[in-house]
């Protein structure tokens, strides 16, 4: 069994966790102290160090937990399990929906194919059930297995409708696979009738790919079935004609909104700024800006960081703080993407000191996000500042923050460029337990190090590890 081998693997530690279990803050909450014992526990005695915590689970909290832990891989799948066995307690659709997605993202299938049979013997698959589990698939790739879960619906007990249709469609859209797509859809075999929103995800794909005139295509073919485009369906042609540098062809396209009853939103609006400034018209830009204010269309935090988007392109970055004081001053919370944008900006410009003191602001009126991390720890790893970079890091587990793929590969890369092999070892470790496979360039990198220092017992150690990781059955 692969969780066994798994366990007598994890017995075994590299190093020291960089959260002790002896926090200067006792958390009392429930939530928060699973929190703290899934960040300071190995995957091989989670489950103990919960029961003897003695939580009281509630369908909320556990679901909480799922969300805050989706990219910690086994360690959220062992949590799972544990919650399951609780007394008084049982999994709610949306916690089974989580746990689904959280295993596919690491590709443990086989896993996730026992979860879907264990909801359909407890009655409760749904649709979205197997629109998540075609997502996943189609972000990898196979799309041979995002059809099969369409296919396989009725065999479990869920008849395939337009909602499932629509969602193979997007699936395939948005992983690149249009062309499939449309050919599903041109077969219509199951007898589906489309509507607006299967139109938009077809639009949405040709403009992705991009083919801006099979994009239109789709759209006249639409208009001339007699449905209507809706809000959405336009939304999607903006962004497409905006993507391919036909701005003013957008805009033609929403002045002919008000004749099919619609009203250009916010995003469309982010749309059209952001365009602007891709192009450096920022004259353009805060026009744009202006008329929505002028429409009554509330200025939401996406259109604001369009327009700060804009100004740090062009190295305004006074502006850019200014947009942020009027934020504040009209209640507009900044989110992760407004302190992104400007980090991005100031690092790209080589302003790091700058970028590193907005990042300590930000952080105290946002949430940072994997991106806001990744890109501090890899400014510090490039200014060859490690100490600075752990710092970063560190802060980031104490927020209970789950690290990806990509922020582990980061700090491993600069560690190992830093000839700090041993700590480098500890992190891909780490990395491993919580089930997230590193990439092919990381572990080549730190295998490298490992020969070149004699160390062929740990580089089998995290191999027999890795191994387990590539255990990946098709489906169920």
């Amino acid at each position: 069994m692969i969780i066994t081998k798994i366990h007598k693997l994890q017995t075994f530690s590299l190093g020291k966790r960089y959260i002790s279990s002896k926090s200067k803050r006792e958390i009392s909450d429930p939530t928060g102290r699973i929190y703290k014992i899934m960040t300071s526990t190995p995957v091989a005695v989670l489950e103990p160090a919960l029961d003897q915590a003695a939580i009281r689970v509630s369908p909320e909290i556990v679901e909480d937990v799922l969300r805050r832990f989706e990219n910690a891989g086994m360690v959220t799948y062992r949590f799972f399990e544990w919650a399951a066995k609780q007394r008084s307690y049982e999994h709610s659709v949306r916690a089974y929906h989580a746990m689904i997605a959280s295993l596919a993202k690491i590709r443990q299938y086989q896993l996730m194919w026992e979860l879907v049979g264990r909801m359909r013997s407890k009655e409760i698959l749904n649709v979205e059930t197997f629109c998540i589990i075609m997502r996943k698939y189609s972000r990898s790739h196979k799309v041979e297995e995002a059809l099969y879960t369409f296919n396989v619906m009725e065999k479990y007990g869920v008849q395939p409708n337009l909602a499932a249709f629509n969602g193979l469609l997007s699936a395939l859209c948005k992983s690149k696979n249009v062309r499939k797509a449309q050919e599903i859809f041109d077969k219509k075999e199951d007898g589906f009738s489309p509507d607006s929103k299967t139109y938009s995800i077809l639009i949405d794909g040709w403009g992705k790919e991009p083919n801006l005139p099979k994009a239109k295509e789709v759209f006249r073919e639409m208009v001339d079935a007699g449905i209507d485009p809706d809000v959405v369906t336009f939304g999607i042609m903006v962004d497409v004609l905006c993507k391919a540098g036909r701005v003013d062809e957008a805009i033609e396209i929403v002045r002919t909104m008000d004749s099919y009853s619609c009203s250009p939103t916010s995003f469309i609006y982010s749309v059209l700024v952001h365009t602007y400034g891709v192009e450096n018209r920022i004259e353009d830009a805060v026009d744009a800006f202006l008329e929505m204010e002028d429409r009554g269309i509330g200025v939401d935090v996406v259109v604001y960081n369009a327009l700060i988007g804009a100004f740090v392109k062009m190295g305004k970055f006074k502006n850019g703080y200014r947009l942020l004081k009027e934020m504040d001053s009209k209640g507009v919370r900044p989110n992760s993407r407004t302190c992104n944008i400007m980090l991005n900006g100031l690092i790209g410009r080589g302003e790091t000191d700058e970028a590193f003191k907005v990042y300590r602001k930000m952080i105290k009126i946002c949430e940072p996000d994997a991106d806001t991390y990744t890109m501090m720890i890899k400014m510090f790893c490039e200014k060859n500042e490690m100490d600075s970079a752990l710092k970063v890091w560190t802060s980031m587990k104490l927020k209970r923050f789950v690290p990806s793929m990509h922020t582990f590969s980061v700090l491993i890369h600069g560690l190992c460029e830093d000839g700090d092999v041993s700590q480098a070892c500890v992190l891909m470790e780490e990395m491993i337990e919580k089930g997230i496979r590193p990439s092919g360039v990381t572990f080549g990198r730190l295998r490298q190090l490992l020969l070149k220092e004699g160390r062929e017992d740990v580089l089998k150690f995290l191999q027999q590890k890795m191994n387990l990781l590539v255990m990946e059955p098709l489906c169920d």
